[in-house]
């Protein structure tokens, strides 16, 4: 294992960032940049030094404030393959399965396409911690804009396989109370949610954060992984269905939501 330091902090309404530094070496790794400042608060409080700058995709929410921290700071941006039709100023382009090392941090690149399909999730295997952007979120998961419900689900199914239970998980936006509210209605005899849900609804009106989460969270009360519950089955009336026409069902709903 690795030991690091992890500071989260809000940017624009509900968007985090999130600062990755490891003590020993000073290399400091900056997961997608929604806006400069917040970063560059957070930076100069800690006097960290900013060395390098992880891309999750190419939204303007995520990567709005990259140009200006570049500048400021000199980082060097790693990013998807699949985002040089999107955006300039990366120095460094990793796909599905590539390991990079930041110092001593070994990083390893995660495909998830579903939300865009240049979309990587982000794996600090030796210090326990992952990114997900917007793949995975505390209860739920991104919108379906550029691939299909197949792609999404084949992608939450890889980062379940992929990433240990006891993986501490950060992702792109505070969503989770909305994202609770919604889980109760496809599983509602959950006691584990219902628990969740509360202690939820207790971090927000006090206006705390409610990540980060674990994977082992995710898969005990996230129902966007829990397709194939048989208890979520039957509240859907898709008894024995396909995973991914489950998930597109879910989907579907909390799009209407």
């Amino acid at each position: 294992m690795i030991e690091v330091e992890v500071r989260q902090f809000v940017c624009l309404k509900d968007n985090f960032g999130v600062l990755i530094h490891h003590p020993d070496s000073g290399h400091t790794i900056a997961i997608d940049v929604p806006e400069a400042a917040p970063y560059l608060q957070v930076l100069e409080e800690t006097g960290w030094n900013l060395t390098d700058i992880l891309i999750t995709h190419h939204h303007w929410d995520h990567v709005g404030g990259m140009t200006e921290l570049v500048e400021q700071t000199g980082a060097t941006v790693t990013g998807p393959e699949r985002s040089r039709q999107h955006l300039t100023g990366m120095n460094h382009f990793v796909e599905d399965g590539d390991d990079i090392l930041v110092g001593p941090i070994a990083v390893k690149a995660i495909g998830t396409p579903g939300h865009t399909l240049d979309h990587i999730s982000w794996w600090f295997q030796d210090a326990g911690i992952a990114h997900t952007g917007d793949t995975l979120f505390a209860l739920g998961c991104g919108r379906v804009f550029e691939g299909d419900a197949e792609m999404m689900w084949a992608s939450l199914s890889h980062l379940a396989n992929t990433l240990p239970p006891e993986t501490t998980i950060y992702c792109g936006h505070e969503y989770t109370l909305s994202n609770a509210k919604f889980a109760l209605t496809i599983d509602p005899t959950n006691q584990a949610l219902q628990e969740r849900t509360k202690r939820i609804e207790a971090l927000r009106e006090v206006g705390r954060p409610t990540l980060p989460t674990s994977m082992a969270a995710e898969l005990s009360t996230n129902p966007f992984l829990r397709v194939r519950d048989p208890e979520i089955q039957k509240n859907l009336n898709m008894v024995n269905a396909d995973p991914a026409d489950i998930f597109a069902e879910i989907r579907r709903r909390k799009d209407n939501f």
